[in-house]
């Protein structure tokens, strides 16, 4: 598995889980103050996207995990 697709997965994540801890109707809703962490995830891959610079890409790339082909 590839740095690229990593990152997506942990973000993708990321964003599911805080918005099933976040919305009121959910099974498992503990505060609505879970969708600030939503939306720091989205902000992070919107800068990453114009500065190529993300740190969990750069922890995966340190650890040794390979890198992929960029997306065109």
């Amino acid at each position: 598995m590839t740095v690229e697709r990593i990152v997506r997965i942990v973000a993708g994540f990321f964003v599911l889980l805080s918005l099933a801890l976040g919305v009121e109707e959910s099974p498992v809703f503990v505060h609505k103050y879970w969708l600030f962490f939503t939306a720091f995830v989205g902000l992070n891959l919107f800068q990453s996207g114009f500065t190529t610079l993300c740190p969990l890409a750069m922890i995966l790339e340190k650890a040794g995990v390979k890198t992929g082909q960029k997306c065109a």
